[in-house]
């Protein structure tokens, strides 16, 4: 199953939801490969990649012919490999731009990965350029993280028909897997209202797990690790694992 993490608005807890889904996930002891597409690699450095040890990231792997085995980080965390994002992601457009086929460059790439995961998690950058169009042709599904605010509100609805347009023009059928509420407030009734309008409006498509503001889980990334693992009995972590369950149940075939 591959699931592109994804929305075009900075500062919704994209790569934190990505992280730590990915490690709840493979601390269930399931196969997981994490695929950052972006070039601040914010998701690798959270698990432990220094910026000067990158290279070779996901450009080499999509764009420089090196082979799959020479740039996965196999077992970062029990589990769960990575392919670093990095500097040179940030021309990845450019690159796209001149190549045949080019929203499915990462589908291609990734094909022959399917079977040795069970999950396949790509953390996109916060835009809808051509290396996240790439990531929602490759994927199964999507997952968008949003806060409740006014204005991510917005974005929401803007994304939900950006990523709509895209399908049809593109003739793919990766389904909305869930939206996710994160950096939740207890008690903060303007969030409550915002949650209960996106609930009244999206239904069953918005998680039942929501992720509150944690320190734990803010801290974790400059450890280098999931707050899985750094925090294990936070809330941050207990939710996250509770959000990975969500997500792997709606992964299941129906009987």
């Amino acid at each position: 199953m591959i699931i592109a993490v994804i929305n075009n608005k900075g500062g919704t807890g994209k790569t934190t939801t990505t992280v730590n889904v990915a490690a709840a996930l493979a601390k269930k002891g399931l196969k997981v490969l994490l695929v950052d597409l972006d070039a601040q690699a914010s998701a690798s450095m959270s698990l432990g990649i220094p910026f000067d040890k990158l290279t070779p990231s996901a450009a080499a792997f999509l764009f420089d012919g090196i082979e799959a085995e020479q740039a996965i980080r196999i077992a970062v965390v029990r589990n769960l490999d990575l392919l670093t994002g990095g500097f040179e992601m940030a021309s990845s457009d450019l690159i796209l731009a001149d190549m045949a086929g080019r929203e499915n460059r990462l589908k291609d790439c990734l094909a022959p990965l399917r079977q040795k995961y069970d999950f396949i998690f790509c953390d996109c950058p916060p835009s809808l350029s051509l290396i996240s169009v790439n990531a929602l042709v490759a994927s199964d599904a999507y997952v968008l993280p949003v806060t409740a605010e006014y204005l991510a509100l917005e974005g929401l609805v803007s994304m939900t028909l950006a990523v709509d347009e895209i399908k049809k023009e593109m003739g793919i059928y990766p389904h909305l897997l869930g939206i996710c509420f994160t950096m939740m407030i207890k008690g903060l009734k303007s969030m409550r209202e915002i949650v209960q309008l996106v609930r009244d409006e999206y239904g069953a498509k918005v998680f039942k797990t929501e992720i509150r503001r944690n320190v734990k889980l803010a801290e974790a990334p400059s450890f280098g690790k999931s707050v899985l693992t750094y925090a294990p009995r936070s809330s941050g972590a207990i939710e996250y694992a509770e959000l990975a369950e969500e997500i792997q149940k709606r992964c299941r075939p129906q009987s």
